[in-house]
């Protein structure tokens, strides 16, 4: 054996050294594990059966869990829902959001201001985020098409969506389980020009009513894009 000459498990501890050093200098240290973030994970918990769930639930992000909890007799029911969800261990790190939206009922005109206002509130103060809509989720998928000004309620955003899905009937047709989980492609998908501009659209109607907190009284206005925007940097 020549002395001068390395041994065979030096020469390969030197190569593997030489590699790994060459890779961390390109891409960082793989082996560094403890200064990684761990992906984002999500919790996102809707009212509705069929529109909202099959819009989340098509996002290309894996780390999110949508979860359906309808029949709910009030918002705050459903805060109290995820609240308790969010205390389970399978739960734990996850950032939980509820969605839903005001929906106008005259017969409960005394007490669902009050019950949709107070129920922001309590997701807030328990570190639950709301993508709540004032009046219908569908405004959403309006703003990627036009911007809206003043108070339009569900009776007319469902003909605008009406108009440029070139439906013959909105709710017999749009309300669909396979037509929700066509809405996502339909309305563009991620980073779509149309997805920028309302989330843009969207932004401008909720910053227009900050600082207020009366939510009931903020219409037109959604804060859907701000999960939209979560979800997004998770595709970057």
């Amino acid at each position: 054996m020549d002395p001068k000459k390395p041994s065979k498990d030096r020469a390969n501890a030197t190569y593997l050294e030489s590699m790994r050093t060459t890779i961390s200098m390109l891409s960082g240290d793989p082996y560094d594990e403890e200064t990684e973030e761990p992906i984002k994970s999500f919790l996102i918990i809707c009212e509705g059966e069929n529109t909202e769930p099959s819009y989340f639930k098509s996002f290309p992000v894996p780390s999110k869990l949508v979860k359906i909890e309808g029949g709910r007799h009030s918002k705050n029911s459903l805060v109290d829902y995820a609240i308790a969800q969010m205390k389970k261990e399978e739960n734990q790190g996850r950032e939980v959001w509820c969605v839903y939206d005001f929906d106008i009922k005259p017969d409960e005109a005394a007490t669902q201001p009050q019950d949709f206002n107070s129920s922001i509130t309590k997701a807030e103060a328990n570190g639950i985020n709301v993508a709540w809509s004032n009046d219908a989720f569908e405004l959403w998928f309006v703003l990627h098409y036009q911007k809206i000004e003043g108070q339009q309620t569900r009776e007319q955003l469902y003909p605008i969506l009406k108009k440029e899905w070139q439906l013959k009937s909105f709710t017999k047709e749009a309300k669909k389980a396979q037509f929700c989980k066509e809405m996502y492609e339909r309305l563009g998908g991620t980073k779509s020009a149309a997805q920028s501009l309302a989330i843009r659209r969207a932004k401008e109607l909720h910053d227009s009513f900050k600082p207020r907190t009366d939510y009931s009284n903020h219409s037109s206005c959604t804060t859907v894009y701000l999960l939209v925007e979560e979800l997004n940097k998770l595709l970057d």
